[in-house]
Order: structure tokens, then sequence, then C-alpha cells
């Protein structure tokens, strides 16, 4: 039985959420509970349709904020081993395959703008696919730096 590769990198890239899930409940606790206050008091003093528009708002937050914490499990994995560069997709359910490349040719690219912003790629003749595009310009040049180091090391592994 073989052993699997060695890995150089296995980086999981995700998008940035800065709110916690008790952070999350906690917002839409004291969300309710203020919603519920006023919904009492606009009943006692009459308004009757006001109280359903509150429960519709906190239903609204309510949803807004899981359809953000689904889409914080989406991002993308980079694997180096000595054979290939691979890029997945991952949607929290399955992962998808979007690049694969011989390691020895792949070369990682990063084009700096005017206005301080970055793309890395990598790139492999012709074809070339963005990567990291939800972090950071400082993440993606340490994300680069790591990959390239990987690279190297992988090439190193192969040749020496």
């Amino acid at each position: 039985m073989t052993d699997p590769p060695t890995l150089y990198l296995d980086a999981a890239l995700r998008p940035h959420r800065s709110m916690s899930c008790k952070g999350l409940w906690t917002v839409l606790a004291v969300m309710g509970a203020y919603n519920a206050l006023v919904a009492l008091f606009m009943w006692s003093i009459g308004a009757f349709p006001v109280p359903i528009f509150l429960g519709i708002d906190v239903l609204g937050v309510a949803i807004a904020f899981r359809v953000s914490s689904r889409r914080a499990a989406r991002g993308e994995r980079v694997l180096v081993t000595h054979d290939e560069v691979k890029v997945l997709k991952e949607t929290g359910i399955a992962s998808l395959l979007l690049w694969r490349s011989p390691t020895a040719f792949t070369r990682v690219e990063v084009d700096a703008s005017d206005d301080g912003a970055s793309s890395l790629r990598v790139r492999l003749s012709g074809r070339s696919l963005a990567i990291g595009g939800m972090l950071g310009p400082m993440e993606r040049a340490g994300l680069a730096e790591r990959l390239q180091s990987a690279i190297a090391a992988a090439l190193a592994e192969r040749h020496g």
C-alpha cells in the first residue's frame, strides 16, 4: 500500500466573518426582546398591524444572518504536493476541482495595481486561475509567498 503524497501546502481560504455564533444569538435575542416590547406597546395603544411587521422584521434579520453564515462555509482550498497543485472550491457540502497542474510547471503571479489592490493567480501555459479573492491584499501577498515556498520545496524534494 502506498503512502499518500506529502502535502507542502494545504491552505483553506475562507471569507472573514466578524460575528461568532454566540454573538449572532445575542443580537437576535436583543432585537427580539426590543421588538417584543415595542409590539406590546403598539398593541396596547391599538396599532394592531405594527406587531406583525415587527415580527417580520426579526424574521428577515434572522434569515439574512442564516444566509451569511452559510456563505461563510464557502471558500477555496489550495493543495501542493510534489506532483501537482490543486485548487478546490468548497461549498460546505462538496468540493469542486477548479484547477490541477503539475507542480514543476505551475507559476504564481501577483499583479499589483496603482490603488494598492492585487490579484493572485496560478498559471500554466496559457491558462490561469485567480485565487484568494476573498482575502485582503496583505493576506493575498502572504498566501503568494507560502504558495511559492511550497512549490519550491516540492520541486526540491522531487529533484533532490
